[in-house]
């Protein structure tokens, strides 16, 4: 407690303002328990940059942590590129101060000699990826904090090819904010150094989004498509594609159409959970549509449901949708006689094995990379031989072609259309063609499990669980022999029958993951930017015919639930 009084009274000089002293000393004068939380370390990069609560202190979000982590970034950009005139890209979201805290980080980033180019408005986070690359920038910024709930805000860094930051760029920021005391943020905004984008870079996005994410297909307009923005950004973006594309039977959740930092009509502003679609479904009902489209507030992820073969509105899952969208897409570059064995499709080690299998089936590679977009991206950059033909992972997210490079729910959502109009043309539909995916590989099953763990006990229970099933492995999980256990933190992939250690060429990361004799693969992982474990489960049996799928998914969901139980969580 001693250390965190002493981190908390230095932001009682006059290096900060009136308001933020006030609300330390505030804290300090109660003995409030947040007092704790706010200062016992300092807000960090994780996989996704910098998120957290709003608020004064060094583990909050606020003008000084992201002036810190502004000036550290300009610090390292003129290290890197001397004598260069350097140029970064800004969007923010619908979030509470996002618009705020994007005017205090281009001011400086001009206050130290550095062009930025700032959206005049909110924007999805993809067309800031699109931004970078397009206009020539040296890096990129975007405010936000994603779907989480309404107190938290973010800052993620993105390099010049438009990807988030990867190593050593990532280690190198850090080093250089780390280095720096408060009072060295340079505040004093150049004005001639900011400029204003807007339409102009909207129209060239929509039509990159259009050129990589349509196909030769029919019956565009006999789609009947429901999109809820889910009070976020993509209502800038995703009606006019999909009106573009030729989308014109497109009902809109006009309740959840209004960018809102405080997501009214939803606990949580994000597609993966079923609650955040509710609305969108109803609509859908009404006017029986054919597919649901949500997405989060800054427009990375999206969550799709469609009828399945009783009718009935389903939530796909992460894995079902990049599985079918990864099918659909290499299926299209075969017929366009583009396949020549130097594409590849990204995924990620928690992400389902399904996708390896149909990349296979077309003989096409899979590169298997670390949670988070930015490991895709980098795919792309470590292999410019290759073409990238798209990627995806299990938290909702799919990048069609390599002109965005991050997690894109306008394309996504475009494609997500196209796949059902074109089967819906040919007497079939989004959940029928899946299930004809797992007729012809597996019938793969996941599901995911957030333990939360809040503040510094949290993270130290975060921390046991991973000490614990380290040092005490499962040998056995539902009867079926645990075959490897790969450690990404010691990068050793162990035979647990054998004996045998291989060393994984993969960058280290705090993730544990169970493979076993059947086929069944259990991760574990705390997140890097909020207060949780991750447990992602994957199970799969054969499927003979599509009529048996409803009996194989029963057998699968109880696997897992058998797992879930055998592993006390």
């Amino acid at each position: 407690m001693e250390e965190i009084l002493k981190n908390a009274t230095l932001w009682l000089s006059d290096t900060f303002d009136s308001e933020t002293r006030k609300e330390i000393q505030q804290l300090i004068d109660t003995n409030s328990d947040d007092l704790a939380d706010r200062f016992y370390k300092n807000m960090e990069f994780g996989t996704g940059g910098m998120r957290g609560i709003m608020g004064a202190g060094i583990n909050r979000i606020n003008k000084y942590t992201l002036g810190k982590a502004t000036q550290g970034l300009s610090n390292y950009l003129h290290k890197q590129f001397p004598n260069k005139t350097l140029k970064v890209a800004i969007a923010y979201d619908c979030r509470h101060n996002s618009n705020t805290f994007a005017k205090l980080v281009a001011n400086v980033l001009s206050a130290n000699n550095i062009h930025v180019v700032l959206f005049e408005d909110l924007r999805p986070t993809p067309e800031l990826s699109f931004a970078v690359s397009h206009l020539g920038c040296d890096a990129g910024i975007v405010l936000t904090a994603s779907h989480n709930p309404p107190e938290y805000n973010g800052y993620k860094v993105y390099w010049n090819d438009g990807g988030q930051i990867v190593p050593p760029n990532d280690s190198g920021i850090i080093e250089e904010v780390n280095q720096l005391d408060f009072s060295e943020i340079n505040f004093n905004a150049n004005p001639d150094l900011i400029n204003y984008i807007g339409a102009e870079l909207d129209e060239t996005f929509w039509q990159a989004s259009i050129k990589n994410g349509t196909f030769d297909i029919k019956g565009r307009s006999d789609l009947n498509v429901v999109f809820t923005s889910l009070h976020g950004t993509s209502i800038t973006l995703i009606p006019e594609v999909l009106k573009r594309a030729g989308y014109t039977n497109v009902h809109v959740v006009q309740e959840q159409a209004t960018p809102d930092g405080d997501f009214p009509t939803v606990a949580s502003p994000n597609p993966e959970e079923p609650e955040a679609l509710e609305m969108a479904i109803d609509l859908a009902n009404k006017t029986n549509a054919d597919i649901v489209i949500g997405t989060d507030p800054d427009s990375d992820r999206v969550g799709i449901a469609v009828r399945d073969l009783d009718g009935n509105m389903k939530l796909m899952n992460g894995n079902q949708t990049m599985s079918l969208m990864t099918d659909f897409l290499i299926n299209n570059w075969e017929k366009a006689g583009k396949l020549n064995g130097n594409q590849f499709v990204g995924s990620t080690i928690v992400s389902t094995n399904l996708v390896n299998e149909i990349a296979a089936s077309y003989g096409v590679e899979t590169k298997v990379g670390l949670t988070g977009f930015k490991w895709i991206a980098k795919m792309i950059k470590d292999f410019p031989e290759l073409n990238f033909i798209g990627g995806g992972e299990e938290s909702f997210g799919y990048m069609v072609g390599d002109f965005v490079r991050d997690k894109d729910a306008v394309t996504s959502a475009l494609l997500a259309c196209e796949i059902a109009a074109d089967a819906k043309a040919n007497n079939s539909s989004f959940y029928n063609e899946l299930l004809h995916l797992y007729t012809r590989h597996h019938f793969y099953k996941e599901h995911l499990i957030s333990i939360v763990k809040k503040g510094m006990d949290g993270a130290e229970q975060i921390k046991q669980i991973m000490v614990d099933l380290r040092n005490n492995p499962l040998t056995k999980i539902d009867e079926s022999k645990v075959l490897y256990l790969c450690d990404y933190q010691s990068s050793i992939q162990k035979n647990l029958i054998t004996g045998e250690e291989i060393t994984m060429d993969i960058p280290k990361s705090n993730v544990l993951i169970y493979h076993t004799e059947d086929g069944s693969k259990i991760a574990a992982r705390p997140s890097g930017t909020e207060p949780k474990i991750k447990f992602y489960f994957s199970v799969k049996s054969k499927l003979d015919t599509i009529e048996n799928a409803t009996a194989v998914e029963k057998d699968l969901d109880a696997k897992i639930q058998r797992i879930i139980k055998e592993i006390n969580l």
